[in-house]
């Protein structure tokens, strides 16, 4: 998976598609976000439940333990390890969902360059990305996107894709009363197939951060493409 993502719609529509019971708690504000190319280290939407029930926040894509200073902070986290290694032991009971609308991966395809893709779900609804985080409110805070093997299905045999997890399975992620042992499974095995997703080449404007409307995410060729139908920009 790389490191961009898209959220153009509202938290109300995220919300609607996690359907919690509950009135959130929302410091993301209740216009559309309008990202459609965002990078690691930036803010971005998070909804979790905390002691006071659920909330909504920006917080930064990124995190890394305060020991490991030798390196730049991870924006993903193997499905497969991140229960078990010390890396990311002090947050793997803070779970969380990242909504977002798709995201991007950059497969050779023998040009001089390689070729962006966007990813979105088939049935155009938000997808629902298994996260966990610092969530303290200091500069440490930050969060990752789980990711798992994309089982060869999805642009490149190679690549990997954010744990999706359908709404029932989200809302048990972040339920607090969830197990650590259950939580595993849920990102392991329980995650949305490849055939859950579309993906489509888009132009490279993508590559510069600076570049944020909505024809980031326009298709530039039906050829090879799965689903090669014009993306919703707006509210749904």
């Amino acid at each position: 998976m790389c490191g961009r993502i898209s959220q153009y719609r509202g938290l109300h529509e995220f919300a609607d598609t996690l359907n919690m019971d509950g009135a959130w708690r929302n410091n993301v504000g209740s216009q559309p976000l309008m990202r459609y190319n965002i990078a690691p280290s930036t803010p971005v939407a998070v909804m979790r439940v905390d002691d006071a029930g659920l909330r909504a926040d920006l917080v930064k894509w990124g995190w890394r333990p305060h020991w490991a200073t030798d390196r730049a902070p991870p924006i993903n986290a193997r499905a497969e390890k991140v229960a078990h290694g010390p890396f990311f032991r002090a947050i793997w009971p803070n779970r969380a969902i990242t909504p977002v609308d798709g995201w991007f991966e950059w497969v050779d395809e023998g040009g001089p360059k390689k070729q962006p893709y966007y990813i979105r779900r088939r049935d155009r609804r938000p997808a629902l990305c298994a996260s966990i985080g610092q969530f303290a409110g200091s500069d440490h805070d930050g969060f990752v996107i789980i990711t798992a093997d994309a089982q060869g299905g999805m642009v490149d045999v190679h690549d990997r894709r954010p744990a999706v997890l359908a709404p029932a399975l989200a809302r048990e992620w972040i339920d607090p009363a969830t197990s650590r042992e259950h939580a595993e499974q849920l990102v392991l095995n329980l995650g949305e197939p490849a055939e859950a997703f579309e993906w489509y080449r888009v132009g490279t404007a993508v590559g510069n951060t600076r570049n944020q409307g909505p024809d980031i995410i326009l298709p530039i060729s039906a050829a090879g493409a799965s689903g090669g139908q014009a993306p919703a920009t707006g509210n749904r």
